[in-house]
């Protein structure tokens, strides 16, 4: 009987172990996706605010020039009209300015500031 006890007990721990990384990665691959619409010259953002994290940003360029997308230090390539990109950046509680770094863009309306919680 203790045999038999002891076997469950391994499953159980067995199985626990290997279940912990699994959970794991599927909430670290959860965040916040926002879609980020770029014409001349602005953004327009599905949201203004977002859960502290991994943020994917999906940025789909509706405009006639290319554009890119800056936040957290990080960037997408240059995006062509009616090309989509994507960045995703972890971010910490804060505020976080955003732009497009083509010259002129940003001085034309292309920024602004995106609130973490």
């Amino acid at each position: 009987m203790n045999v038999r006890i002891l076997a469950a007990a391994c499953v159980v721990l067995c199985a626990t172990a290997l279940a912990g990384p699994a959970f794991a990665a599927r909430s670290h691959a959860s965040g916040t996706t926002i879609t980020v619409t770029a014409s001349e010259f602005k953004f327009k953002l599905s949201s203004t605010s977002a859960k502290a994290g991994p943020v994917t940003f999906k940025v789909v360029n509706k405009g006639k020039l290319a554009h890119d997308f800056k936040i957290g230090g990080k960037k997408t390539p240059l995006i062509q009209p009616g090309k989509t990109g994507t960045l995703t950046v972890t971010l910490k509680a804060g505020k976080y300015p955003y732009l497009c770094t083509v010259p002129g863009h940003a001085a034309a309306g292309m920024k602004g500031t995106l609130a973490v919680k």
